[in-house]
């Protein structure tokens, strides 16, 4: 396997195991991203997992993507790259198991909530915060009304509230909240139930329910990015709403 400086990606008893390593929360720069694709690249072409198991070391599962790339001549490559790593996850043949401790926030709920199978810890957070910045996560519109219904996607999305596990999984963002304690033989179970099934039929299984949402996702991933790119990220409200995290002040916003 290659060695990677973010993460690590390691194949054991049938299971691949991505995790991330971008201590203390996980932050997603491009590069950290490019080096997920290629895992993810990886994964594809490989033939023994039955299963591929992302999770995270650190405080929290991700704080999202980082904010300097979002700015300038870096949004087009990040937001490119970013979405690239959701169609090689609906691309990968084994199911997918997200595996959240601490918090998944704006990419870091993205990821996990587009795994197959998500499972969180009690103590963990979800949230979409990208409005309070002035801006919207695009994987998220693509894809929540598919998980949540328009109203909890709409909820969640303009309001940028963060949730509990137990809220998430009411809201239909993830599979299953357990204790904190009890996690890792929730997880073997899990995945002993994978490995017990025909891999092929595990992939073709997957990969007929994938295709009715990948169409969809396909479609719209594209004209939401669009929207975001060439529209939204033009705004001064856009660029307002990410100096102001950056220099740690409220944001002026001047609705235009």
């Amino acid at each position: 396997m290659t060695n990677y400086e973010t993460i690590h990606l390691q194949i054991e008893n049938q299971v691949a195991w991505l995790t991330l390593k971008r201590a203390p929360v996980n932050v997603l720069n491009i590069e950290m991203m490019q080096e997920i694709v290629d895992a993810l690249e990886n994964l594809i072409a490989n033939e023994e997992p039955h299963a591929l198991v992302i999770r995270a070391d650190g405080k929290a599962f991700s704080a999202g993507v980082a904010i300097e790339d979002h700015i300038g001549d870096k949004a087009e490559p990040m937001i490119h790259v970013f979405h690239k790593m959701f169609h090689l996850l609906a691309k990968i043949p084994c199911p997918t198991v997200a595996v959240v401790e601490g918090a998944a926030i704006g990419g870091g709920c993205e990821i996990a909530s587009f795994c197959d199978i998500s499972v969180a810890t009690e103590k963990a957070k979800f949230g979409q915060p990208e409005i309070n910045l002035g801006l919207f996560p695009p994987v998220s519109v693509a894809i929540f009304p598919l998980l949540m219904g328009f109203n909890k996607t709409m909820e969640l999305l303009l309001t940028g509230k963060t949730i509990s596990a137990v809220k998430a999984k009411e809201f239909g963002l993830i599979n299953e909240v357990v204790a904190e304690g009890e996690l890792e033989d929730y997880l073997e179970d899990l995945l002993d139930s994978f490995r017990s099934k025909s891999r092929v039929a595990l992939e073709f299984t997957r990969k007929a329910i994938r295709e009715a949402m990948a169409t969809t996702f396909a479609q719209t991933i594209g004209k939401v990015e669009q929207i975001y790119l060439n529209d939204l990220m033009k705004t001064d409200d856009a660029k307002e709403g990410l100096d102001s995290f950056l220099e740690k002040r409220k944001p002026v916003w001047k609705h235009s």
